[in-house]
Order: structure tokens, then C-alpha cells, then sequence
């Protein structure tokens, strides 16, 4: 499986694209998969509201299993994907361009230091596997 270069990823299988101070969240196709592929809810942060890096900002589930969504950085929410309350399944259709989920406002482009890009990403994933 290849990862999007241009996105930063969290080891909980989160990404992040950055524009300016603003980045766009969703998961990756790994956690997709890893939660049965057929996404049935999305719950999310309110739209206006604040997160932390690290804190949960949501819950996914599927047919299989249920999880967490955790921040990649901090900030304030000035968007989020409310095609995904009547279609969750945007997320395993497109999980990096439809199924986004958030976008934040950061107030520490510094966090950003802490996420891996899509190589290390990736060596992240086959380590979890073995």
C-alpha cells in the first residue's frame, strides 16, 4: 500500500494536509481497512470548536469495529465534512480527498514536527504487522 507524499501521519493512522495554517484531517486507507472497510458512522467535533493534538476529536465505526479519531495538531475547527453524517462511506470510498473529515485551524505549526511523512508512515504500518 502506498501513502500520499504530500501528507503528514499520525501513528494512529490519521493524516494531515497543509495549507498555510490550516490542515485538512482525515484516516488513512491502512485504518479503513483495519476497521472492516464498510464505514457506517462518523461522529465529529463541532464545527467552531477547539482540539488538542493527541485528543480525541470523534469516533468512526463499521460493521466490524469501533475507534477513536485523534487530532493530528491542535486548533480551532473551521470545517468539517458534513457529507460524511449521510454518507460515512465516504471515507473508505476516498479516504484522502472525499472522506476528509476536519479541517484546523493550527495554533502551533510546531506539532507538525512530530508527524511522520508518508515513508515513515509506511515503515510505521509493516512494523504494526509483523
Amino acid at each position: 500500500m502506498s501513502y500520499p507524499a504530500d501528507l503528514r501521519y499520525t501513528k494512529e493512522h490519521e493524516w494531515c494536509r497543509v495549507e498555510g495554517d490550516v490542515a485538512t484531517v482525515g484516516i488513512t486507507a491502512y485504518a479503513v481497512e483495519r476497521l472492516g472497510g464498510e464505514i457506517t458512522l462518523v461522529e465529529l467535533a463541532d464545527d467552531g470548536g477547539e482540539v488538542r493534538q493527541d485528543e480525541s476529536f470523534g469516533t468512526i465505526e463499521s460493521v466490524k469495529a469501533a475507534s477513536d479519531l485523534y487530532a493530528p495538531v491542535s486548533g480551532a475547527v473551521v470545517e468539517v465534512n458534513g457529507e460524511l453524517a449521510d454518507n460515512p462511506e465516504l471515507v473508505a470510498e476516498s479516504p484522502y480527498s472525499d472522506g476528509w473529515m476536519l479541517k484546523i485551524h493550527m495554533s502551533d505549526k510546531g506539532e507538525l514536527a512530530s508527524l511522520m511523512d508518508a515513508a515513515a508512515y509506511a515503515r510505521h504500518v509493516e512494523e504494526s504487522e509483523e
